[in-house]
């Protein structure tokens, strides 16, 4: 049960430090609405991943390749309407009223945030292809050798990515200024990774 405790933990923490649409969206978050009004988008895996470890063991390994293509051109298009929305903030906005003029509540942030994790194709490839055979090698086992790798894993995973926002959150309060950069190079990375999904999403749909 250790062993499968320990792989949990080591494969949260690449997928914590790795730039991802879920985790520069929470960043973005952070920086215009604080830390408080984001913790809670924190938790949306929680929410959209049960349902994708339940199509892996149960559908997913035997879906076509044209359904992830398409989940990842749709995803690309939502995280550019999502850059918009930051860039249109930015033009509308003064660096000392920026934090201030974010009205959304954290129950509008972790919707926002389930989106966004539903529509990346990251967590279907990654429980698909790596966590999903590992999970169901410990359920083989016992109930609460699978158990232990969920728990090391997600436990990691929302410890990691509530030092990761935090951070951001901070760094946004000391400095103002650095605030508004941090949120614009946030809506770049939206922008660009949105672009990259639509790009492989529709090559791999025209099938080039």
């Amino acid at each position: 049960m250790a062993i499968y405790l320990l792989q949990g933990v080591m494969l949260a923490l690449p997928t914590v430090l790795t730039p991802s649409p879920f985790r520069i969206y929470l960043i973005t978050e952070v920086l215009q609405h604080g830390f408080r009004r984001t913790l809670p988008a924190i938790f949306a895996p929680a929410i959209t991943d049960g349902p994708i470890i339940l199509l892996v063991v149960l559908i997913l390994s035997r879906m076509p390749q044209w359904m992830l293509d398409a989940l990842r051109f749709g995803g690309g298009l939502y995280l550019l309407y999502l850059a918009t929305n930051v860039v249109r903030l930015l033009r509308r906005t003064t660096v000392p009223t920026l934090r201030a003029s974010g009205g959304q509540s954290a129950r509008q942030s972790l919707g926002r945030a389930v989106v966004v994790n539903a529509l990346n194709p990251n967590p279907y490839i990654f429980w698909t292809v790596v966590a999903g055979p590992i999970l169901m090698l410990g359920l083989a086992q016992s109930l609460a050798t699978g158990l232990a790798f969920l728990l090391g894993f997600y436990g990691v995973f929302f410890v990691g990515v509530t030092i990761v926002i935090w951070l951001f959150s901070a760094a946004g309060r000391i400095n103002p200024a650095a605030n508004r950069l941090l949120l614009g190079v946030s809506a770049l990375g939206l922008a660009l990774i949105g672009l990259m999904q639509i790009w492989g999403g529709a090559r791999a749909l025209a099938g080039l």
